[in-house]
């Protein structure tokens, strides 16, 4: 207890009166919880992170040119900080040039299309290519079509994406961007278009990572806007035939080394003990990177950083990872789990910002049943800040989503993403859809976590079976 009035006064707690003894060691964490929380939403840090990024970086495709210098800017934000340790580890990443993208309705009635190629996708031919559509109103109904039924024909897959706060629609719509290509390749198509994966009704096409599968044909896959979509339906209303033209300059160039970025706050009596809050430093190459995932890369750097500036260092190590390909297909979070297998038994905890910058509103939990109780009481701190106790189902979010099946406890601290899927995957993710007041509300709550997780004297293992 001697460091206690030097911590207490380093975040403005002096003024309490009671003899130090009479303040147990939770009552002291939630108070310095709750000045971390008042420094975060006075500062602008976590803004100016953000605005760094992509201002001085800006797009960075995993692979690309532009994502070495998202690595070097990493490296040097973190080490202006005064982090305690900053280092990079590498991670092995495809390299794709996206290339051009047209596509036009030829007839009935001939229109441009708003297009952009899926990450991943083959070029079609030099000349592009011309065919009928096919709809289909999801990717289980294209894979119930007639083998051979599309044979010299495009797929259309048209499911529309709900909105919703947790973003559940996504999860509704995004395997026919994923699997479309192969289900419509193995029905005989030589091209793919989906309805874009998004809830706007802006007339920009949304991007996102497809997959082909060994001994299917590659065929190209391309978005194109929801209005576009709309339009195409239109159409089918007035001729069963509509033909449209799709022209794609994507190239696949070989693999390279990218990395993840690391940085610690050292702990005091339980160094070698992690807490993990993370977020993905890449993104797709047609915005700045804004809410996907720039807004992640400033909520656990900017959280991290208040408790370092702490007068006293947290009991547990609270460990900063920016995580290399998210995008691509969490090649980041996969690398990680792999090289830190020794040590994710001494993984407290971890947690991924990568859902935007709307409000936290919720922590959803992944520990022991005995545990959820403890660990909601603990962060009642955060009521104060609109966040409410959740469930004991959480996945951490997508760079740590692998952790829980190797005995490692997560927590999912949820933002309103009601308008994310507006602006994810497309040239209109940038910094002005960033509410600073915010984004300071989920640094708060961020440090927070760490915070309390990074002291907390509850065993969160073992984890419950997977429902």
């Amino acid at each position: 207890m001697k460091t206690l009035p030097k911590l207490l006064a380093g975040v403005g707690l002096i003024a309490l009166t009671a003899p130090w003894g009479a303040f147990s060691s939770d009552d002291i964490n939630q108070k310095v919880a709750e000045q971390l929380a008042q420094k975060a939403q006075s500062s602008s840090l976590g803004y100016d992170i953000v605005e760094s990024l992509t201002v001085e970086v800006g797009p960075r495709l995993a692979g690309s040119e532009q994502d070495k210098v998202a690595v070097d800017w990493a490296i040097a934000k973190l080490q202006s900080l005064g982090f305690d340790r900053v280092y990079k580890e590498p991670v092995t990443v495809p390299v794709w040039h996206r290339g051009l993208a047209k596509a036009s309705i030829l007839s009935p009635f001939p229109q441009p299309l708003v297009v952009t190629a899926l990450g991943g996708s083959v070029a079609t031919p030099p000349q592009g290519l011309s065919a009928a559509i096919v709809r289909f109103d999801s990717l289980q109904d294209l894979q119930n079509a007639e083998d051979g039924g599309l044979n010299g024909k495009i797929a259309f897959i048209d499911a529309k994406t709900e909105r919703h706060r947790d973003g559940k629609g996504y999860g509704q719509t995004a395997s026919g961007r994923s699997r479309g290509a192969v289900a419509a390749a193995k029905k005989g198509a030589v091209g793919i278009i989906i309805r874009s994966i998004g809830t706007d009704h802006d007339r920009m096409a949304h991007t996102g990572m497809m997959r082909y599968e060994e001994g299917i044909t590659a065929i190209p896959a391309a978005a194109i806007s929801n209005p576009d979509a709309d339009l195409i339906n239109a159409m089918l209303k007035r001729d069963k035939e509509v033909v449209i033209s799709l022209e794609l300059g994507s190239e696949r160039r070989g693999e390279t080394t990218s990395y993840n970025v690391i940085a610690e706050v050292k702990g005091s009596t339980k160094a070698d003990e992690i807490v993990l809050i993370g977020a993905h430093l890449d993104s797709w190459d047609e915005g700045t990177g804004a809410i996907d995932d720039g807004a992640g890369v400033a909520i656990v750097t900017a959280a991290a950083k208040h408790i370092l500036d702490l007068p006293q260092k947290p009991a547990r190590t609270v460990r900063v990872v920016l995580y290399a390909a998210e995008e691509l297909g969490l090649l980041g979070g996969k690398t990680y789990a792999k090289e830190h297998e020794a040590e994710l038994d001494k993984h407290y905890i971890a947690a991924e910002s990568d859902f935007g910058a709307g409000p936290i509103y919720q922590i959803d939990w992944r520990v022991a049943d005995t545990a959820h109780t403890p660990v909601v009481n603990t962060m009642k701190v955060a009521e104060s800040l609109g966040v409410a106790a959740g469930n004991n189902k959480a996945s951490g979010g997508p760079d740590v989503s692998m952790l829980p099946a190797l005995g490692v406890p997560v927590a999912s601290l949820r933002q309103d993403g009601s308008d994310y899927f507006d602006f994810h995957h497309t040239p209109n993710d940038t910094l002005d859809k960033i509410n600073p007041e915010a984004l300071a509300q989920n640094v708060a709550v961020y440090a927070q976590f760490a915070w309390m997780m990074a002291n907390s004297e509850v065993e969160l293992r073992p984890l419950p079976p997977k429902e």
